[in-house]
């Protein structure tokens, strides 16, 4: 029996995130506060009392995910023993502090250079994304490859679970995109409700920008293998997993093969640690066999 650890990405915030920790634990209170410091405003205050309006910018959504997951794994103590780990795109940073990769002041540094270097990159170049339901990933590929052929740019983003892929580039090319992807068999394909295109070559300004900060920061030998998003399999040299960090905003977010791949390596057990159960439900549509449950 082998535990596995995951870490939600951006879409998981919600008002009021985190303020239970904050009433009822002295080192949560501590870090929250630190965090704070670190980034030089209060975030706590739009975590606690915000509007989710508040919740949704860029710049806000990602450190505020990462200080809850971050926090809450922090509280678990000794229940908070890992064999692997794993994050969904920005949960990546969570996995790696929980994974002693990354200390918590680098780690929540580098969230928020990630998160404003992509604020800045969806103001550059207009952008979108779509999520594809109930549809083969080669045929969503292949339509894909056509449009971006044709001058647009759209590509698979998030491999989330089998059958759902979604879908990253620009206005034109996703809604030609989902016109073409409906036409072909889809259920549903769904415009979402986000600034930019994540996950495809349209955030390699803030790729170059976050390279710099990463490659500037020390990654320690980790406590247990993190489960790459890049490449979907066990990484444990902290050169490597640098590497694949920085690949990590213009590629795409291997979810549904890491899953795979964490249960195929002895993964029997998956806590989701942060707000929200995206995970749970995801993993057990991957992996219907294990147990999921909420840090």
């Amino acid at each position: 029996m082998k535990k596995a650890f995951v870490f939600p990405g951006q879409g998981s915030q919600f008002s009021g995130m985190g303020k239970d920790l904050y009433e009822n634990s002295e080192l949560a209170k501590t870090l929250f506060e630190k965090a704070n410091t670190i980034l030089g405003f209060r975030i706590t205050d739009t975590m606690f009392t915000g509007t989710d309006e508040a919740l949704k910018q860029t710049r806000i959504t990602q450190p505020a995910i990462f200080l809850h997951s971050i926090v809450l794994a922090a509280t678990l103590g000794d229940a908070f023993s890992p064999d692997m780990v794993a994050g969904h795109s920005l949960g990546e940073f969570s996995a790696l502090v929980a994974n002693k990769t990354l200390s918590f002041d680098d780690a929540l540094a580098l969230v928020y250079q990630r998160a404003m270097a992509m604020q800045k990159a969806c103001e550059l170049n207009p952008s979108t994304m779509a999520a594809i339901l109930n549809l083969e990933d080669t045929i969503v590929e292949n339509i894909c490859r056509e449009i971006s052929e044709s001058g647009e740019i759209v590509v698979a983003a998030n491999y989330n679970c089998p059958g759902q892929l979604v879908i990253s580039g620009s206005i034109n090319g996703i809604n030609s995109a989902c016109e073409k992807l409906k036409a072909a068999g889809a259920k549903r394909a769904l415009v979402l409700p986000v600034g930019g295109a994540f996950h495809s070559p349209l955030m390699q300004p803030a790729k170059l920008e976050l390279e710099a900060a990463i490659n500037a920061t020390s990654f320690q030998a980790p406590i247990c293998p993190i489960y790459q998003n890049v490449t979907a399999s066990a990484v444990s040299d902290p050169t490597v997993i640098k590497q694949n960090l920085i690949a990590q905003l213009t590629a795409p977010v291997k979810w549904t093969q890491t899953v795979q791949q964490m249960t195929a390596d002895g993964a029997t057990h998956f806590t989701e640690v942060g707000p929200g159960k995206v995970l749970q439900g995801l993993v057990k549509k991957i992996s219907p066999s294990v147990e999921t449950q909420s840090a």
